[in-house]
């Protein structure tokens, strides 16, 4: 079999037959006889065997190398635009879905209505699978598959944000007010000089407060809530845009609601605050003078961050509940390689290759300040020369301050970093390196998986040593010595590594091109000439402060609140009644923090709950596929620790499903089921596997009760549900 050949069974089937009845003929000479099975088969047969198993622990199978200066370590970092995207429509994905199914639970609409709605949501359904296909996400297509995926994402992206804007405005109003326009990008597109609506929703099952950006026309602004109170808000001019300045309004929304805000023109005493900017000499970092710095500092209530006036690069980081200090600075490197068969390895979007150690990018850096009672922006700007007009590479930094009576823990131990890259020049692969005083013993710890963190010890391997020493980063990495713990949060997955003591860098771009046959064949050459604009965010703090923050936070950036806004014409918006004291009458929907609400939908599945039923209905076709159930609704809760992780957070969950889903009506039924939703657990037999260190506990039998629809969520556990309600 050949990658793109599986769907030509019979000459497979045919060759493989070959094999087989060879291996059968000689079993007395090789000691060993051969079958087809399925892969059920086989770990029966592996099962059956009742051996006792070793632990890998942090011990999985990457780097993939297929030969000696070919590290497959490229391709975590392979089309960042691509990956970023693909990552934004499966956060806005997620929240369409528990939007659309509030929305059905609580406002019975039309069949025709609610089929409409969920082919709008199927559109991204499908576009978001498709893009993991293995030759996707990890951008190793050719252009016009990468064009294909990214028309797919967008348009089911623009699909889902009409169906939520029709959810919360009634369209006829909508229309004569002008275009409503929704967006889960960090800069929103305003439209300037008239008053606007502000509708934000949070996505997670928890209650957040956080910062959402509009972009306005005018520096004086007022923001208020649904019940005319003013709202803290900070305005300032805009990194990106002359024409228009940065409106960032905390909100703070319960889990699964929204609110509503209206943006206006100053109008009396009510103001937001005002962002002041003040720009610092450039300065040469080649000829700066380490001996006497002036430090800048900027502070927030969790952090101290030091800038050093000589470099304009960041000096240091305290973190202010326990004083402890960390010299800290982050400088833009690139990786020169080789696109000549010829003349040595070769990088490719699947390769990484480099020639030689990563080198500075610039000798000069740009240095300006927005100072604001609420966030503070630190812009920094890389150029390749003192005298340069453009500059390269740029780095926005921002820290908050939460006024009091709001919860500002997650928002106050974030320094939040968007970085611009690009265009680069051919064959050059772009990280950002940080570089800090922490005794790390370059060990490197990432979320490979993004699901369970892997120890990353620095290999001293004698052929392509950089390369091989690159793990993928889906969402988290993180350095630590004795004391402190320095962690990374990604919202798109990069190429990560340790390359020395107290380092960790982060691939954020690449573009390549080289002269390798089978390359130039299928158009894999990944000449990308776009700019990128990832985001990661900073924590830092002892390895217990950290522990408590960095699940909650990584999925707060991952799913950051849905923004829809739009024009106000002479007045408030004309919502639906039921829609205008949303977030002061319905009831949220709430996890404790070390539970994920993973999915909310209604999946529209007319599937039998009997597995073996429904194979037989669909082959004897008896299963109509146009049908849609929209009675059923698709649970799962996900429990975000390990084991000993933490000593209160790793502790199992009880949870009421009852409670939980008050909001949306009576639950009248649970059923639990397998992970995909396909089997019933009652009918599932779990194996149990014996392991050399301990016993395996296996699956955990705390099956739903009927009466009170009450389960307990153990560590790392995922538990899916179909959920009825009464009126169904």
């Amino acid at each position: 079999g050949c990658d793109k050949q599986f769907f030509n069974a019979s000459v497979q089937y045919s060759n493989m037959d070959l094999l087989l009845d060879y291996i059968n003929k000689h079993s007395d000479e090789f000691g060993v006889r051969v079958q087809y099975a399925t892969v059920g088969d086989y770990f029966q047969a592996v099962y059956s065997r009742n051996l006792t198993w070793d632990i890998r622990d942090s011990q999985d199978f990457l780097p993939y190398s297929t030969e000696p200066f070919q590290a497959w370590t490229g391709f975590y970092t392979s089309r960042s635009t691509l990956k970023g995207i693909a990552r934004r429509a499966s956060s806005l994905l997620y929240a369409g879905e528990s939007f659309f199914t509030q929305y059905v639970r609580k406002h019975p609409a039309s069949s025709t209505w609610k089929c409409e709605a969920l082919k709008q949501l199927q559109s991204l359904r499908w576009a978001v699978s498709e893009v993991q296909h293995h030759d996707g996400i990890t951008g190793t297509e050719s252009p016009k598959v990468k064009d294909m995926y990214m028309n797919n994402l967008m348009y089911g992206m623009s699909n889902v944000k009409k169906l939520m804007a029709s959810i919360i405005f009634d369209m006829n109003n909508a229309k004569k007010n002008g275009e409503v326009f929704t967006s889960v990008y960090n800069k929103d597109s305003g439209i300037p000089d008239v008053d606007q609506y502000v509708v934000v929703y949070n996505p997670l099952a928890w209650n957040i407060t956080t910062f959402v950006t509009v972009s306005v026309s005018h520096l004086a602004m007022s923001v208020y809530d649904e019940l005319g109170r003013s709202v803290p808000a900070q305005v300032q001019s805009s990194a990106e845009s002359h024409s228009t300045y940065d409106l960032y309004i905390l909100v703070a929304i319960s889990g699964l609601s929204y609110r509503k805000y209206s943006v206006k023109p100053l109008n009396g005493e009510q103001s937001a605050f005002i962002g002041r900017s003040v720009r610092y000499k450039r300065q040469d970092v080649t000829r700066a003078d380490k001996q006497s710095q002036q430090l800048l500092p900027v502070v927030n209530n969790c952090y101290q961050v030091l800038f050093d006036q000589n470099t304009n690069l960041m000096y240091s980081i305290t973190e202010r509940e326990t004083n402890q200090t960390v010299q800290l600075t982050q400088e833009f490197l690139e990786y020169h390689v080789n696109g000549d068969v010829m003349k040595g390895p070769i990088s490719d979007n699947y390769l990484f290759a480099s020639n030689t150690s990563a080198v500075p990018v610039s000798k000069a850096v740009g240095l300006e300040v927005v100072t604001g009672s609420l966030m503070t922006e630190i812009r920094q700007f890389f150029y390749s020369n003192i005298t340069a007009q453009d500059y390269i590479y740029a780095v926005y930094t921002r820290m908050y301050t939460v006024p009091e009576g709001y919860d500002g823990k997650l928002l106050c131990h974030r320094i939040e970093q968007e970085y611009s890259v690009g265009p680069l020049e051919l064959n050059r692969e772009a990280v950002l390196r940080t570089t800090t005083n922490l005794n790390t013993k370059q060990l490197l710890y990432t979320d490979n998986n993004g699901y369970q963190i892997q120890r990353r010890p620095f290999k001293a391997y004698v052929n392509n040593r950089v390369a091989r020493n690159y793990y993928p980063m889906v969402q988290t990495a993180y350095i630590e010595d004795d004391t402190t713990r320095l962690m990374l949060l990604a919202e798109r997955a990069h190429g990560v590594s340790s390359q020395g003591n107290g380092q960790v860098e982060v691939m954020l771009h690449r573009r390549l091109w080289n002269n390798l046959q089978w390359d130039l064949s299928n158009n894999l050459t990944l000449n990308d000439s776009s700019v990128v604009r990832p985001v990661l965010w900073l924590i830092l703090g002892t390895k217990a402060v950290t522990n408590t923050l960095y699940q909650t936070s990584g999925l707060a950036l991952e799913h950051r609140p849905v923004v829809m806004f739009g024009a106000l014409s002479g007045g408030k918006p004309k919502l639906h009644g039921q829609l205008q004291q949303n977030s002061v009458h319905s009831s949220p929907v709430t996890l404790p923090p070390n539970l994920h609400l993973q999915t909310l939908s209604i999946p529209g599945w007319r599937y039998s709950s009997n597995h073996a039923e429904q194979v037989h209905r669909v082959r004897t076709g008896k299963q109509k596929q146009g049908d849609a159930d929209f009675s059923r609704v698709l649970l799962r809760i996900r429990h975000l620790y390990e084991v000993g992780e933490d000593p209160e957070l790793s502790q199992p969950v009880i949870v009421n499903l009852k409670s939980l889903l008050k909001g949306l009506g009576s639950v009248m039924l649970v059923e639990e089921r397998s992970l995909t939703g396909t089997w019933d657990v009652n009918t599932l037999k779990r194996w149990k596997w014996k392991t050399a260190r301990t016993p395996s506990r296996g699956f955990s039998n705390s099956i739903v009760t009927s009466e009170n629809c009450t389960v307990t969520v153990h560590p790392k556990e995922i538990r899916t549900f179909f959920v009825y309600f009464q009126g169904q």
